[in-house]
């Protein structure tokens, strides 16, 4: 049994380093923002942008007052409302109306981009770079004309134009549908000589996000899909690059935006055409642009030539994101951080979404996964037990041997080892199924941690947001004494900790007091603590992963029971717990002999 237990140990103290390792170890890195000299007008063309004499050089101020006097295309759908900026045609305006900032419900709706002159202005533009025989194309002060349309709704587009009294008719055709694509079509009427020029569109953020996570289980900044290989870059990599370090040449397919916790920004050109995808950071301004840009087009004397590039700007929905990857959007699905374990949480998401859809309670859905997982586990853990049923069994000859073997550590190992063959025990199968339990953990939490499907979602009474840790607090005896509960992020509320992380804590010591304790005192003191340690540990985890667990112990419980009752090795839970009482009130044969002499 003490071989056993040892293996548990290690086991059980293995999953607690891992999961506070990257807590201890790699911390966040603050941002260090180093100079660095700004694009020069020749590589700011080369990369599909306004030189540093047009948008660069605009200040606040300026465009603030052309904003107000260019006038705006308002954007109505079921999930989106904002408009679109006549002054350089930006979508600039957009707020998500079925997401709130908190789970009040006269919070302000999420506010995803917001114009220049804001604090942090966050907005897509379209363009066209002259190649050859374009005496000018719309600048970002250019003012568009509303052509056709007055609303922009799923069924009304809207058409801008821009002639440049050149012989050049710039029209520029937005769509959108009913979840979060925008259909961008720019196209060029020539009435001069044969022209060529480039198409783009840029996604440009003021600064970094305000509400930066900056946790290593999340990734936020640049995400791009590049012919089948996607990259995840942080702001701060951003900043250290040198001049065109950002640049990739898309052949095949692929898109390249802005990501956050639960929202994102993405452009996504004709996925059959080539194209540049460049990200930068301009540095005296502190802002982050990602662009596609796309081959020159020829347009001959008095054709017209198109492209369609476009713009993904919403929350991070499994369900619509999945729908774009299946109508041609190559690899969208990764746009969601997936992690190292993607091939657990892809799949893992997605039962818990179609229980959800089944369920229609999110608390109740993580319960119903848990039950698959034991399930799928179940001949893993079977075996475990069993094993463990017959470990119980030579407890009384393992109790021999050592009274045998005295000091003798040799002689008690290989006496150890014959019993287990001659027995056909597997002392180590104990601890797989805590072993199994560790990558599932990491996945579950990424999900929970990662995915929009559990932001705000309630369970039941006081459990409004899954997302979130467990809101109740031993401070005001959860919520029965008339004073508040310590704020979230304080040192106290991880002292004063939630209903859902106390019952945490009490499944787990309940599931020792299915073995004996081990007659060692320093593994009965670690199996002591470690219930109560993982108790405080993950009370400030989201309360969604909080239930996962306790669900976890209460199945793992009634597993163990009745495999090994039906092994003939009913575990004696109550005993259990007393000895460890009657353990815990008298003092260690050792100590009393220490005090004696």
């Amino acid at each position: 049994m003490d071989e056993q237990n040892r293996n548990l140990i290690l086991a059980t103290a293995l999953s607690f380093l891992v999961i506070l390792v990257w807590f201890a170890l790699f911390p966040p890195e603050e941002v260090q923002q180093q100079p660095v000299d700004q694009a020069t007008a020749t590589e700011a063309a080369d990369a599909g942008l306004p030189s540093s004499g047009t948008e660069e050089a605009t200040t606040e101020t300026a465009v603030t007052e052309e904003i107000v006097e260019a006038g705006r295309v308002d954007i109505l759908t079921d999930k989106l409302a904002g408009s679109i900026n006549l002054l350089g045609g930006r979508i600039d305006d957009l707020s998500l109306t079925t997401y709130r900032e908190t789970l009040d419900e006269e919070a302000p709706t999420v506010t995803l981009l917001e114009p220049e002159g804001e604090a942090n202005a966050y907005f897509a533009a379209f363009g066209w770079i002259g190649d050859v025989g374009v005496e000018a194309t719309p600048t970002p002060n250019t003012i568009w004309t509303l052509e056709d349309g007055e609303t922009l709704t799923p069924s009304t587009p809207i058409t801008l134009a821009s002639d440049n009294g050149a012989g050049q008719i710039f029209r520029r055709t937005i769509a959108v549908d009913d979840e979060f694509m925008f259909t961008i079509t720019q196209s060029i009427e020539n009435n001069g000589g044969e022209i060529s020029a480039l198409p783009y569109g840029l996604l440009r953020r003021h600064g970094e996000p305000t509400d930066l996570k900056n946790f290593f289980i999340l990734h936020e900044g640049l995400v791009r899909m590049t012919d089948g290989e996607l990259s995840e870059i942080h702001y701060d990599d951003i900043v250290d690059y040198e001049a065109n370090e950002g640049r990739e040449e898309v052949t095949q397919q692929g898109w390249i935006g802005w990501t956050d916790h639960y929202w994102m920004t993405t452009l996504i050109p004709d996925q059959s055409t080539a194209f540049r995808s460049v990200v930068r950071h301009i540095a005296d301004r502190d802002i982050y642009q990602a662009e596609a840009v796309q081959p020159a087009i020829k347009v001959a004397a008095g054709e017209t030539a198109s492209v369609t590039t476009q713009l993904f700007a919403g929350a991070k929905e499994w369900e619509a994101i999945r729908d774009y990857e299946n109508a041609g959007v190559s690899g969208f699905l990764d746009s969601i951080d997936w992690g190292w374990f993607f091939f657990l949480t892809k799949p893992m998401y997605w039962l818990l979404h179609q229980l959800n859809s089944l369920i229609g309670n999110m608390g109740w859905a993580i319960i119903a996964l848990t039950v698959v997982i034991k399930l799928l586990v179940l001949p893993l853990a079977y075996k475990s037990y069993v094993s463990m049923a017959k470990m119980k069994e030579l407890q009384p000859e393992m109790e021999a041997l050592k009274e045998r073997a005295g000091d003798d550590r040799q002689a008690m190992q290989q006496g150890m080892m014959k019993l287990y063959k001659d027995n056909k025990v597997n002392p180590a199968s104990g601890c797989l199924p805590i072993l199994i339990q560790i990558p599932i953990f990491f996945s579950l939490y990424k999900v929970i941690f990662v995915t929009i499907a559990l932001r705000h979602a309630p369970w039941f009474g006081w459990l409004k947001d899954l997302s979130a840790p467990d809101p109740s607090s031993i401070f005001n005896l959860f919520g029965l004494l008339p004073w508040a509960a310590p704020e979230p992020t304080s040192l106290m509320a991880l002292l004063f900790i939630g209903i859902l992380p106390l019952l945490l804590g009490i499944s787990m010591w309940l599931q020792q007091k299915l073995n004996l304790q081990p007659t060692d005192p320093t593994q009965r003191m670690i199996f002591a603590w470690m219930p109560w340690v993982f108790m405080f540990m993950l009370g400030g985890f989201a309360s969604g992963l909080v239930v996962y667990w306790i669900a976890n112990n209460v199945i793992t419980f009634i597993q163990q029971y009745a495999i090994m009752t039906s092994q003939g090795a009913r575990p004696d839970v109550f005993g259990n717990i007393r000895e460890s009482f009657k353990r815990a009130s008298k003092p260690e044969p050792s100590d009393t002999k220490s005090k004696g002499k």
